[in-house]
């Protein structure tokens, strides 16, 4: 006796597959993997719209990462990435339409956590407080291993070195901005006080003892931080 067909996969529904899963074999199988739907979910997503899965999206970022940390940017290619998140370039291509914008949602990530602006009342102390949130944001993976290699590939390709700029520059400069109006209403810095200089003296030395020497100070960071503060507050107040 003739059995009914198997219904046709809706085109208007996802097709990303579970990362490192075996694609279906067969029409109705690949339906029901493509519909994939949220637990409880009352209806199908309208006929046109695209439904991304989350899990396929998290795997992707976390193959960029490791993609960047083992090969460097100029390296890493989509083909890279999707074989590492266990996916098809399709699943990449759906998300992001070049590696550009999907190491600048990466970095758009981390620098989403922000640089809150410190309010000690005294220079010495929002330098000590900025020192030290500094200090956890440069020991993060994405500040450590992979923004040195995307500043260096900067160089090279000005949209990259203008996204870098307002994601990871702008905040900072706008905090150390904030930091020496409140030292100037306070009367601890002159008027005219450079934030850029400020700038360069709170986060130079610790981003090169972080990033580029890669060695602890022999007191700890609690001393060293201390030493920092002093000598930025010194070298400003001069």
């Amino acid at each position: 006796m003739a059995t009914d067909p198997a219904p046709a996969a809706d085109p208007a529904v996802s097709t990303d597959p579970v990362p490192g899963a075996a694609p279906a074999t067969d029409p109705a199988s690949a339906a029901a993997l493509a519909a994939d739907p949220a637990p409880g979910a009352a209806k199908r997503a309208p006929a046109g719209a695209a439904v991304l899965r989350e899990d396929v999206t998290e795997a992707i970022r976390s193959a960029v990462f490791a993609e960047l940390a083992a090969v460097g940017y100029a390296r890493m290619s989509i083909e890279g990435i999707a074989r590492r998140a266990g996916v098809g370039k399709t699943a990449v291509y759906r998300r992001w339409r070049s590696k550009l914008h999907l190491v600048l949602d990466l970095v758009s990530a981390f620098a989403a956590d922000g640089l809150p602006a410190p309010a000690t009342g005294s220079l010495r102390g929002d330098v000590r407080t900025l020192l030290e949130v500094l200090l956890h944001a440069l020991r993060h993976p994405v500040a450590s291993q992979v923004v040195p290699d995307l500043l260096v590939e900067a160089v090279r390709n000005p949209e990259l070195a203008g996204a870098i700029r307002a994601a990871l520059l702008d905040p900072q400069h706008g905090v150390a901005a904030q930091v020496v109006r409140e030292a100037v209403a306070r009367g601890e810095l002159p008027e005219g006080s450079d934030p850029e200089r400020a700038l360069d003296l709170v986060v130079g030395p610790l981003y090169w003892r972080l990033v580029v020497v890669r060695t602890e100070p022999p007191a700890g960071y609690g001393a060293y931080l201390d030493d920092l503060a002093d000598s930025a507050v010194a070298a400003l107040t001069a």
